[in-house]
């Protein structure tokens, strides 16, 4: 079952000191800039939530992860501020998930593009089904995927974020992804690796949660200049939105 909301869908459950957030788009569970801001306000209040101790990240149906950021929305874009709004999007989240004082665990049934990519960088700990192939392809377009380059970076290196954002036409399969750090376990199945993230996040939350806090603060030393960074980021690839070979690139994927 899928969202057919214009604007996307967000819920979030609470059980047994979990919180499992779940975000929908018609479009191939795509971002549009509200949904984007609703989920950065979301792992907000997750993180100052003392009844939860773990954070699952995951998405609507069992095809597609994330395609990234709305493409409707990229091709509107009409001035630097714009442009600008449009792409602090996923830095907004990106910075959410780093200072989340829970650990958030990602849960990946499909293929994962461009901003997908950085989302599921960002989380702490990954599930990924073979059908989770990944691909960066913002260069192809014009553009560049700048924004959520160090979140992917910290997973994969700066070779393998060579590696996927200067061939942006292929796709990486979920071994490649887990060979290089981006996600952790690769189930054959959906319902395989929902048995095991059911089990594990149950386990992760019986712990202390003032231990898992100091280790989610270790794991993200040395990103605390990403407030400035990612915005940084956002206003430079706001620039290249701009670009009239990138309107021209976009204006293909049009028709």
């Amino acid at each position: 079952m899928t969202t057919n909301r214009v604007n996307g869908s967000l819920y979030t459950k609470i059980e047994s000191r979990i919180a499992t957030v779940e975000f929908g788009h018609p479009a191939s569970n795509s971002f549009v800039s509200e949904l984007l801001a609703r989920l950065a306000k979301e792992f907000d209040k997750l993180s100052a939530n003392p009844e939860i101790s773990v954070v699952v990240l995951k998405s609507e149906g069992e095809r597609t992860f994330c395609a990234g950021a709305s493409f409707n929305e990229l091709v509107a874009i009409s001035n630097l501020e714009e442009g600008e709004a449009f792409f602090s999007g996923f830095a907004n989240v990106i910075n959410a998930m780093r200072i989340c004082s829970k650990p958030i665990i990602g849960r990946v049934q499909g293929k994962a593009v461009g901003g997908g990519v950085g989302l599921a960088s960002a989380c702490d700990y990954v599930y990924a089904t073979e059908a989770s192939s990944i691909k960066l392809s913002e260069v192809s377009i014009g553009i560049a995927p700048l924004v959520i380059a160090p979140a992917v970076e910290r997973k994969i290196g700066k070779a393998g974020l060579a590696e996927l954002s200067l061939f942006p036409t292929e796709w990486k399969n979920a071994y490649w992804a887990k060979e290089k750090g981006l996600f952790s376990k690769v189930f054959d199945s959906i319902s395989e690796m929902d048995n095991e993230l059911d089990f594990h996040t149950q386990k992760l939350a019986s712990y202390n949660p003032e231990a898992l806090a100091e280790m989610k603060q270790v794991l993200w030393e040395g990103t605390e200049h990403w407030d400035e960074l990612l915005l940084q980021r956002a206003q430079v690839s706001g620039k290249l939105a701009l670009s009239s070979t990138t309107k021209a690139a976009l204006e293909k994927f049009k028709k």
